[in-house]
């Protein structure tokens, strides 16, 4: 499924899809096994940084594509914050239907001019492209953290570029560990009111379970998980090796942390829902 198709339904709901970031193979398996618990939409991320730690895009691409293929419920597999064009090239042709193109750290004119030439590449593979304007902090240090989009500034990109799905900063941080991001509501409502294509809130990992439901009640629509299902992946890890000292076979820890991230993503997946 395009992840376009799937956030216009949300949209035309009113809710929000959740999208979930792949590191390991497992990452995927658990985001798929919530999924279908929830019997919800739901979109798989892979990032760049994740494809480094990998040393290469097609292995880990390959697998979560087909893991996709085979579940009963309605997903996409997204390349997220690519700031690499051709990485975004060899994703389209391993048969990604959405990506993100991450112009951010670019000036304004600049960010236009790269992100039209990439939708227009996206669009030629009849895939999604989500871009990000108004630096979302937390990306390594180099966004900055207080930094917010401009309604008029978003709207004319978006018309400028043909971008399907807009990335905005209003609050988020990414990677944060505790849940007490303060988000701009009635920002995130004039964005909404003004901005011709669905929202994306990055960084949701620090936003509290209601917020996330205010945040789509103003007009969020897609909304990135990562660090908190690491979190719990880690947690599930830390506990099982804590209990067992002598444990060596990975699939015994590795296995419970996966149980964990999609018992969290089904929960998550009915929050996102909720109206």
């Amino acid at each position: 499924m395009s992840s376009l198709d799937l956030v216009k339904a949300a949209d035309t709901s009113g809710t929000g899809v959740g999208a979930f970031n792949v590191i390991l193979l497992e990452h995927a398996e658990a985001i798929i096994a919530g999924a279908e618990q929830a019997g919800l939409p739901t979109i798989l991320q892979i990032s760049q940084n994740a494809v480094a730690y990998h040393g290469a895009l097609k292995p880990i691409s390959v697998a979560t594509i087909a893991a996709a293929a085979a579940s009963r419920v309605k997903l996409s597999v997204h390349l997220d914050h690519a700031e690499d064009t051709e990485l975004i090239r060899e994703a389209l042709d391993l048969g990604y239907d959405s990506i993100m193109y991450d112009g951010s750290k670019l000036d304004f004119a600049n960010n236009v001019a790269t992100s039209k030439k990439m939708a227009d590449l996206a669009h030629s593979y009849k895939a999604t492209i989500e871009v990000e304007l108004g630096e979302i902090g937390g990306k390594d240090g180099v966004h900055a953290p207080g930094v917010r989009t401009d309604p008029q500034e978003a709207k004319s990109f978006v018309e400028e570029t043909g971008v399907d799905l807009l990335a905005v900063a209003v609050g988020s941080s990414h990677a944060m560990t505790s849940r007490d991001a303060q988000l701009d509501f009635d920002l995130i409502k004039e964005l909404h009111a003004i901005v011709p294509v669905p929202l994306v809130l990055h960084g949701s990992s620090g936003v509290s379970d209601a917020d996330l439901q205010t945040a789509i009640r103003s007009g969020m629509r897609k909304i990135n998980i990562a660090t908190h299902l690491n979190h719990v992946f880690t947690d599930a890890v830390r506990s099982v090796l804590e209990s067992d000292p002598k444990l060596v076979d990975p699939r015994k820890y590795i296995g419970k942390a996966r149980g964990e991230v999609a018992s969290e993503v089904a929960r998550l997946l009915t929050l996102l829902n909720l109206k």
